[in-house]
């Protein structure tokens, strides 16, 4: 599966990935002191909706087009406030022209004394994101293979923070190696939070996937999977999952308020599901 960002951003995966995303900074920043954010597999950061790329698809219309003016219960706006904020500071006359990637929404979101380690391996792409945090000692902008930064970057020197792992499957075998480098960052840095992005499509894989995470020994795991369809016969991505270790204890009771609302929105045929299944601890 090739999942270059252009052409996806700002879709139902994207919009689940960074709801979770700005839940998990929030949390952070009820301490006063300093987090950092290990962003993977960066991309560039800001992605024009009207591009080439994005219009092929037209993804997005189905994703933060669909939420981005629709009504929502006060309980719900209120946990969504973070992200939507960070979209429309994107797009201040109203609409949607551009969408903010992982680095750039973790940024806005970020105080004064956070940092951000962006991490994006193609030259061309970490060059854009190069221009977009220019000038911002905050953001640190690294040209590497992001599953090297796994071993290279942790544990942070802040000793609280975030890793966001979101590889673009653009080649087999992925899934085993978000379970490697998992286990290899979770033995670095074992309090950090890890967020694992991973697409709804080869369910055999997921299985394998899920199996192979229960046996890693990680103590907390807690696993969401959001589908927008049933699986098809033909080759497409039905949904989206996210792995969270080690989960703040808020987390659990605001998706469960959050995942209906955007299932309401952004489920396209049913029936179609999300869960939330501890893999490893709480309730497992």
């Amino acid at each position: 599966m090739n999942y270059r960002h252009a052409y996806h951003a700002g879709n139902f995966a994207d919009v689940v990935k960074h709801v979770v995303l700005t839940r998990l900074l929030e949390y952070l920043k009820q301490k006063d002191k300093a987090f950092r954010v290990v962003d993977t597999h960066a991309g560039i950061g800001r992605y024009d909706l009207s591009s080439v790329e994005a219009q092929k698809t037209g993804e997005w219309q189905g994703g933060i087009g669909r939420l981005i003016d629709a009504p929502l219960s006060r309980t719900v706006a209120e946990l969504l406030a973070p992200y939507l904020e960070a979209v429309r500071s994107l797009n201040p006359d109203g609409g949607i022209q551009k969408y903010p990637g992982s680095p750039l929404i973790a940024r806005h979101l970020m105080r004064k004394q956070d940092r951000l380690s962006a991490i994006e391996l193609h030259p061309k792409d970490a060059g854009k994101l190069r221009t977009l945090f220019a000038g911002d000692f905050q953001a640190r902008v690294i040209e590497l293979d992001g599953w090297l930064a796994l071993g290279a970057h942790l544990p942070p020197k802040e000793k609280r923070g975030l890793v966001l792992i979101d590889p673009p499957f653009e080649e087999a075998g992925e899934f085993e190696r978000l379970v490697d480098g998992l286990i290899r960052a979770h033995k670095r840095w074992p309090g950090g939070i890890y967020a694992l992005w991973y697409p709804i499509k080869d369910r055999k894989a997921i299985i394998a996937f899920r199996k192979a995470l229960k046996q890693s020994g990680i103590p907390k795991l807690l696993d969401i999977e959001f589908e927008i369809r049933p699986a098809s016969s033909q080759p497409s991505l039905d949904g989206s999952g996210l792995l969270v270790v080690n989960p703040p204890f808020t987390l659990e009771g605001e998706l469960r308020t959050l995942l209906p609302a955007l299932h309401g929105l952004l489920a396209v045929e049913r029936p179609a599901h999300w869960s939330m299944e501890w893999l490893a601890g709480e309730q497992a």
